[in-house]
């Protein structure tokens, strides 16, 4: 059910040091950024290879997953729906239902493993964001 690892989340002291970073290894480019409805940035997404990224989340505090460093995994889907119910039956607790978002027009749910860290799961649809 599990097609591959979709996204890295790491939140940076620094968005512009940390894209001077990454740009500057061959091949990653900036694919696009995603903002809060405040207009404010929440988010560049980086792409290492066709359908692999990077985020990067500016100005992390305690409230939202540390200072800075490991933020969350996605795992990719191409059934969200039969993998949450399938995490049901198997005893597993999602914190989330699938939902599909706006700003990326994805599908996503989450669960937390036994320390806590957070998982992504999500389904790209032809209107993805990740895809153009």
């Amino acid at each position: 059910m599990i097609t591959g690892i979709g996204h890295v989340g790491i939140w940076v002291s620094d968005l512009e040091r940390s894209l001077e970073f990454y740009l500057s290894i061959p091949t990653i480019e900036e694919a696009f950024r995603l903002y809060k409805e405040d207009g404010s940035l929440m988010l560049v997404y980086l792409r290492l290879s066709p359908g692999q990224f990077l985020e990067l989340f500016p100005g992390g505090s305690a409230s939202e997953g540390g200072n800075s460093g490991y933020f969350h995994a996605c795992l990719q889907t191409a059934d969200i729906h039969a993998l949450h119910q399938e995490l049901l039956k198997r005893g597993l607790s999602p914190r989330t239902l699938p939902k599909k978002y706006d700003d990326d027009h994805s599908w996503q749910f989450w669960i937390d493993d036994p320390d806590g860290n957070p998982i992504e799961f999500q389904q790209l649809t032809a209107e993805s964001l990740q895809l153009k």
